[in-house]
């Protein structure tokens, strides 16, 4: 059963959601917060798997709210941002912050779902309207930067960077271990090395990570 946090500040966005969320058989909706500070507040009560973010609220926003729900250690939660604006800052602020998915309101309740189950099981998720333009834009910003790869924890190997590289393609476990001509327990193993040694909590961060570090061409980022 996945657990959901929904934080919005309009009662009638949380109620939709909550309605769809709740017909689904894997998904139970545990909470409902009006803004970040009661988002953070829920989730280290109730401990959810997912946090469905709204960015713009009053008080605290989703942003601020993500970065202390996903920095919590005694957390296990992921956060899936959800906002009505297409806004380049807003996205990258989320991915900054640690979240784990961004998905636009307008996106259909197929779509929602998918994210949501994306999200729990570790996959992350950006809505296909962003995707190509977004990570484009972060990684030339992050390569104009000064962002160095970690100094603590040891390098990626060979193998490792060749998952990374396939992630960053879109594929599925099942996909790489195929390309690779391996078996899927030891892509899973490899992807467990992955985030260990980069820190990152799910696959799109790693990804993400292999930006910075200067591993995954942006060129290959089209279907996170």
């Amino acid at each position: 059963m996945i657990r959901v946090l929904i934080a919005d500040d309009q009662a009638v966005v949380r109620a939709g959601l909550a309605v769809i969320l709740g017909a689904e058989a894997d998904i139970e909706v545990i909470g409902e917060a009006v803004d970040g500070a009661d988002a953070v507040s829920l989730a280290r009560s109730l401990r959810p798997d997912v946090v469905c973010m709204d960015i713009r609220m009053p008080g605290t926003d989703g942003i601020a709210a993500t970065r202390e729900i996903v920095g919590d250690a005694a957390l296990a939660t992921d956060v899936l941002i959800l906002t009505t604006f297409d806004v380049d800052a807003d996205v990258f602020a989320a991915l900054e912050a640690g979240a784990a998915g961004f998905l636009l309101k307008g996106a259909d309740e197929h779509t929602l779902l998918a994210a949501v189950r994306s999200v729990a099981a570790g996959d992350g998720t950006l809505d296909q309207r962003l995707t190509r333009r977004i990570l484009h834009e972060f990684a030339d910003r992050r390569r104009a930067s000064s962002a160095q790869v970690p100094a603590e924890g040891p390098p990626l190997t060979e193998r490792e960077l060749d998952v990374l590289r396939l992630l960053a393609e879109g594929l599925s476990n099942a996909e790489i271990a195929d390309r690779l001509f391996v078996e899927l327990t030891t892509v899973k193993y490899h992807l467990a090395g992955i985030l260990q040694k980069t820190g990152a909590r799910d696959r799109l961060q790693a990804v993400l990570w292999g930006i910075r570090a200067g591993v995954v061409e942006a060129l290959s980022l089209i279907h996170i």
